[in-house]
C-alpha cells in the first residue's frame, strides 16, 4: 500500500483547520483549494495578494504550482483545473489571465478546467483554484 503524503510548501502557513494544502498518495496529488495569498511570514496573518483580480489569480496560481512542484509534479501532470469565482462578472477577466498564464507554460497539453462562481471565500477575496495531477 502506498503512503498519503501532506504536503506544505514553505511559502504557505499551516492550514487553519485539520486539511493539508496537497496530499499525494502513489502517483495522484490532490492540491486543496488555494488562494491567491502572499508568501507565509512567521508571525503575521494571511495577507492578500492585492485588491485586483490579476493579482490575486496570479498569486493563486503560483501557489497551486508550489504545491505541485512540493509534490513532485508540474503543470504538465495537472489533469483538471477548477477555478472558483465570488463575482459572475469576473468570468471574462480570469479566463484572460488564465489563458496567458497557461500560454506561458508551454504545456504539453492544457488540462481539464472549470469555472463556477460562488460567494463563500472571505472579503476580498476572488479567486480559489484547485488542481488534480497524475504524475508518471
Amino acid at each position: 500500500m502506498t503512503d498519503k503524503t501532506a504536503l506544505t510548501p514553505k511559502t504557505h502557513t499551516t492550514p487553519p483547520a485539520r486539511f493539508s494544502h496537497g496530499v499525494r498518495k502513489g502517483n495522484i496529488l490532490q492540491v486543496a483549494g488555494q488562494v491567491g495569498f502572499l508568501p507565509a511570514v512567521e508571525g503575521q496573518p494571511p495577507t492578500p495578494a492585492g485588491p485586483t483580480l490579476r493579482e490575486q489569480t496570479l498569486q493563486t496560481l503560483a501557489n497551486v504550482k508550489a504545491i505541485l512542484e512540493e509534490g513532485g509534479a508540474s503543470w504538465d501532470d495537472a489533469m483538471m483545473i477548477r477555478v472558483y469565482l465570488t463575482d459572475v462578472d469576473h468570468f471574462a477577466e480570469m479566463n484572460a489571465i488564465y489563458n496567458a498564464y497557461f500560454e506561458e507554460q508551454n504545456l504539453t497539453a492544457p488540462p481539464a478546467a472549470r469555472t463556477t462562481v460562488y460567494v463563500g471565500l472571505p472579503a476580498g477575496l476572488f479567486v480559489e483554484i484547485d488542481a488534480l495531477a497524475v504524475l508518471s
